[in-house]
């Protein structure tokens, strides 16, 4: 009877361990927040309430290569 009260505090210690560390992993996971300070222009991200980062936003656009890639396809079949 004493192992199985042993393997059964070890399995609740073990379900403590991995519920505390899920919660420390959704706490410090970066959250989007609005800067008004540096404009829209930004995009800051704020890790476990401490740590902020910003970067400029990135603008989303095609490459030249891949253009002329497809163009180049076109007129050699052609």
């Amino acid at each position: 009877m004493t192992i199985f009260r042993l393997r059964l505090k070890a399995l609740a210690a073990a379900f403590v361990v991995a519920s505390l560390a899920g919660a420390a992993l959704l706490l410090a996971r970066p959250q989007p927040i609005e800067s008004a300070v540096l404009g829209a222009d930004w995009e800051c991200t704020q890790t476990a309430f401490v740590l902020t980062t910003c970067a400029p936003r990135v603008q989303q656009a095609i490459p030249a290569v891949e253009t002329s890639r497809k163009d180049a396809i076109r007129q050699t079949r052609g």
